[in-house]
């Protein structure tokens, strides 16, 4: 079964950038649609962004638009979500949630309806 790994989460500044990476071994995620989502202590789980399994596919949350940016590396097999601007809500915990493609029908969610997940990287903004 397929679990990604989610990496690059830290301590930021607010206003400043961080990159997330989402891989897998042993399969290839251009195969999957892939989305991020984020937890907050005592708040739900939110979708952040998504994409595609060509890529060709994003969505983002209001509170993100503009912000953060979601793209693929095929040759690494990688997904990245750029994050720029932080601002302090955005702290959390990210997750990388994977999908078949073929169960998403090419669509791209940011509900939780994602079969694999990762561990979680935790994102920290504060001065």
């Amino acid at each position: 079964q397929l679990q990604p790994v989610e990496s690059g989460g830290g301590l930021v500044q607010p206003g400043g950038s961080l990159r997330l990476s989402c891989t897998a071994s042993e399969f290839t995620l251009s195969l999957y649609t892939i989305a991020w989502f984020r937890q907050a202590p005592g708040k739900e789980r939110e979708g952040v962004s998504c994409i595609g399994g060509s890529g060709d596919s994003t969505n983002y949350a209001d509170s993100v638009k503009g912000r953060f940016t979601i793209s693929r590396d095929y040759a690494k097999n990688t997904v990245y979500l750029e994050m720029n601007s932080l601002k302090p809500e955005d702290t959390g915990v990210y997750y990388c949630a994977a999908e078949d493609t073929r169960v998403l029908f090419g669509i791209c969610p940011l509900r939780p309806q994602y079969a694999y997940w990762g561990q979680g990287t935790q994102v920290t903004v504060s001065s």
